[in-house]
């Protein structure tokens, strides 16, 4: 099955909005404020150095997005890439869909001199996983801690 990959564009965003909301609760069950997500979508627009999505289409139909952040690393001197958000729609998952992302962000981000890629997945999400390390990516030796402030 072939996909086109483009970079998002604004029009994008009430779909990108909609499969963050559907992520959440298929992998947390958390329930995300939709007018949050939205602004949150558009923030990314708004303000480039933020990052960029992605979007998966097959036959011209949206079935998919992704998420790229920058983290700057001092020891390597470049910027990391940090998949996120990642959401194929239930009916195009298992085709390809996710690996044709990856591997135009993979190819973006080695043009661009970014130093590694870099994703988080749920500690229960084996599937997933299992893509992760498909795809040549390894797991890393660090814990993830966060302190929410809102």
């Amino acid at each position: 099955m072939s996909f086109e990959i483009r970079r998002a564009a604004p029009d994008d965003a009430d779909a990108i909005a909609r499969w963050n909301i559907a992520m959440a609760w298929e992998t947390e069950q958390k329930r995300l404020d939709s007018a949050t997500i939205r602004r949150g979508v558009d923030a990314v627009f708004d303000e480039p150095r933020r990052g960029f999505y992605l979007v998966a289409e097959r036959d011209g139909v949206a079935v998919g997005c992704l998420l790229v952040t920058y983290e700057w690393s001092d020891w390597r001197c470049g910027d990391f890439w940090w998949v996120q958000s990642v959401y194929v729609v239930p009916e195009a998952r298992r085709s390809g869909a996710f690996r044709a992302m990856y591997s135009h962000v993979k190819a973006m981000a080695e043009g661009a001199g970014a130093v590694g890629l870099r994703l988080y997945v749920e500690l229960e999400n084996e599937r997933a996983q299992a893509t992760y390390a498909g795809l040549g990516m390894e797991r890393c030796h660090y814990f993830m801690y966060e302190a929410p402030l809102v």
